[in-house]
């Protein structure tokens, strides 16, 4: 009671103290509200931002277009990776020109482009599917055709695979006409560069001379491995001096970061192998009967082989059954047996072997009406028509087809997903006779096939293959999950994760300078939030468990620093320093010995103690020459031999990979006479490949930021 007098008595300053509470909240999702909109963009160029979602329809836009051109209806993640960071590059490089180019008045007009399409020897002409059948060059009067014939399509009366396949197209060569319109941008930008940097008659002699004046020279060297490493003294301040002098060779452009992850992979225990092995042992008694419907049957197994009732060559049956196809006979069973290659254990039953022409030569007549009935009625017309003796192609050309001959094989559609329409149109094909006729119905539309010509016997099977992975269970997982959990909750530090990661059975892993455009950690499928994560961290964090890959991969990771934008740090670059100042220190105690010896000619120094000694023929100023003795490529040796004396013995001379002195003995000059144009030409090359650098240096310039790791 007297502690409840005592709330009593605090009565007032608990509803103000709660009154605030509640303002403080409602005023915070007040303030969410109210506040502008949290940034959406995934990177910036020049200070222009892109948004997710325009980099998004970039990306759609990309994948159609690849889709349409390759003949993929999906892509891999590989793929969509690939096709991520090309559209982003696409887009950095046209900001960066396109910037430029306003500065200068460049541009590209209509009638550019149309000339473009006129001339039709641009390579991406040449990727559209407007090309002559009989050259396979690109014809402008077939895309005009299509582009008339798409701007009088009446979309409700095609048939919707004919439709789509028009809408895809046009979204097509809409990519491809922006493109050149880009590309055309940039070419003028970058002629515009190359020619800035021309030649003149004085460098054209000089490039030729430095190709056709060789030299023949003497050398003789210490090596630095002469030095054993430990005897020379690498302080602090020579470390911090080499540093100062070389900084701007250390920038870094963007921020990255260094980590360390442990990653698991979860794999079959015994008791989930001995399972699979006994429902494959249920499934190839099963399959030594005669099941109603093989099709269905090797579906309801889980294979990952489907059975499709078609002749396929041994060639596209995997590897390891058609090894051992031959071992058993028509009707036989042959399993189970596990395949390491492929972890998976399997049975299969030989249903059939035939020897049969591969390659099948047909000609075809599409026809489709307003609806089922009519599309029927046309195409029994048409097939009574040719079988009463109607010309083929004539007829094709009456409905718009060509009605040409073209041929099949295997390879076509091998390896493919064959089902429904698709199955019954190829086995058709491979089943008819020579000048067989048919008249096929398929969905909405009918075909009038004809089989021409067959060749290229091959012996082919029909086989019906149990492929099961040997997967784990869901015990299995979880028993992994439980203890990757718990060593994660009782290692929380990098410290205590290097410390104790050994002694759990987990081997911790080193990635340096992570950028944030990579797709994930260590090449697993699946990280991207931890890589995410991984730059939303501070150095010293250990993340949560990340459960990735084919859903049988879980990660930890943990930032063991962060190397900023700017200038990378002294102790990331140490090593690639200490070893260029010890070839320095060498390099002085070798020159010091040298000068001791009061050596003055070539013997003289070839007989120093760790000296080598080679002849280096054909050397010219236009190539570093390589030497033998030293295996290093020097460039001092190419330049000292355009200016040397004949015999005349050079000073000691730093080179990569010892201390040498060189003597000419013998200099010559090729068999080429000096033409001013085809020099010039040569250079003007040159020029146009440094040229092509512009690039890299308004890259820097923009200040291109690049957060698309936030949003894909």
């Amino acid at each position: 009671m007297a502690t409840l007098q005592n709330i009593r008595s605090k009565g007032p300053l608990l509803v103000i103290v709660i009154g605030l509470a509640l303002f403080a909240f409602i005023a915070g999702d007040a303030w969410k509200v109210l506040q502008p909109h949290q940034s959406q963009d995934v990177g910036e160029v020049n200070g222009e931002t892109v948004s997710a979602q325009d980099y998004q329809a970039m990306v759609e836009e990309y994948t159609e277009v690849i889709k349409f051109s390759s003949g993929m209806n999906a892509l891999s993640d590989e793929q969509t990776n690939q096709i991520k960071d090309e559209v982003w590059r696409r887009y950095v490089e046209n900001k960066l020109v396109e910037k430029e180019a306003k500065k200068l008045g460049l541009t590209v007009s209509k009638a550019e482009l149309q000339a473009i399409i006129d001339a039709g020897v641009h390579p991406m002409l040449q990727q559209t599917p407007f090309r002559n059948p009989q050259t396979g060059a690109f014809d402008k009067d077939m895309l005009k055709k299509f582009l008339v014939d798409y701007s009088k399509m009446n979309k409700a009366q095609m048939p919707s695979q004919y439709a789509e396949y028009y809408e895809s197209m046009y979204k097509f060569w809409s990519f491809i006409e922006k493109s050149l319109v880009q590309a055309r941008l940039q070419e003028k930008y970058q002629a515009l560069i190359t020619k800035s940097l021309f030649s003149n008659p004085v460098e054209a002699q000089d490039a030729f001379d430095g190709r056709v004046d060789q030299s023949d020279l003497l050398l003789a060297a210490i090596p630095y491995t002469s030095i054993v490493d430990s005897t020379i003294t690498v302080t602090d301040s020579d470390l911090k001096a080499a540093y100062d002098k070389k900084k701007e060779q250390f920038r870094q452009y963007v921020e990255t970061r260094n980590i360390k992850f442990i990653d698991v992979q979860v794999t079959a225990s015994p008791e989930d192998k001995a399972a699979i092995q006994k429902e494959m042992e249920e499934y190839t008694a099963q399959l030594a009967g005669t099941p109603a419907d093989y099709t269905t049957f090797v579906r309801s197994t889980g294979s990952t082989v489907p059975y499709v009732d078609l002749y396929y060559t041994a060639k596209s049956l995997p590897a390891d059954v058609a090894a051992r196809l031959d071992s058993v006979s028509v009707g036989g069973v042959y399993g189970p047996y596990y395949n390491v290659t492929d972890n998976t254990i399997n049975s299969f039953k030989k249903l059939a072997s035939a020897t049969l022409p591969d390659s099948i030569e047909f000609r075809q007549i599409q026809v489709v009406a307003e609806d089922a009935a009519k599309t029927k009625s046309l195409a029994d017309s048409i097939y009574n028509a040719i079988k009463d003796g109607a010309d083929f192609a004539e007829v094709a050309k009456k409905y718009g087809q060509t009605g040409e001959p073209t041929w099949i094989s295997s390879a076509n559609y091998e390896g493919a997903q064959i089902d429904g329409d698709n199955l019954k149109y190829i086995t058709t094909i491979t089943t008819l006779a020579q000048n067989e006729l048919t008249n096929l119905a398929l969905g909405q539309a009918n075909v009038i096939l004809q089989v021409t010509g067959k060749k290229a016997t091959k012996d082919k099977y029909k086989v019906a293959v149990v492929k099961r992975p040997v997967e784990f269970s869901k015990e299995t997982y979880s028993k992994a999950y439980n203890d990757f959990s718990q060593f994660i909750a009782a290692n929380n530090t990098l410290e205590k994760m290097a410390a104790n990661a050994e002694d759990a059975g987990y081997r911790l892993l080193d990635k340096t300078d992570l950028y944030s455009s990579e797709h994930g950690i260590g090449g697993v499928r699946g990280t991207k939030d931890a890589l995410k994560w991984a730059f939303e961290a501070k150095a010293g964090e250990v993340s949560g468990l990340y459960e990735c890959g084919e859903s049988d991969r879980m990660l930890v990771v943990g930032v063991a620093s962060i190397v900023p934008e700017g200038y990378r740090p002294l102790a990331l670059v140490k090593d690639q320093l200490r070893f260029e100042i010890l070839r320095d220190k060498k390099a002085e105690k070798i020159m010091a010995e040298m000068k001791a010896a009061n050596a003055t000619s070539f013997e003289q120094y070839k007989n120093m103690a760790n000296a080598v000694s080679d002849s280096v023929k054909h050397v010219t100023f236009a190539a570093p020459a390589y030497v033998p003795a030293l295996r290093t490529s020097e460039p001092l040796v190419s330049a000292y031999a355009s200016v040397a004396e004949l015999n005349k013995l050079s000073a000691p001379i730093k080179g990569n990979g010892g201390v040498f002195v060189l003597q000419p003995y013998a200099k010559e000059k090729l068999n080429e006479t000096f033409n001013q144009e085809t020099e010039e030409t040569t250079l003007a090359a040159m020029h146009a490949r440094m040229a092509n650098q512009f690039m890299s240096d308004l890259y820097l310039k923009a200040d291109v930021k690049d957060k698309r790791y936030l949003f894909f």
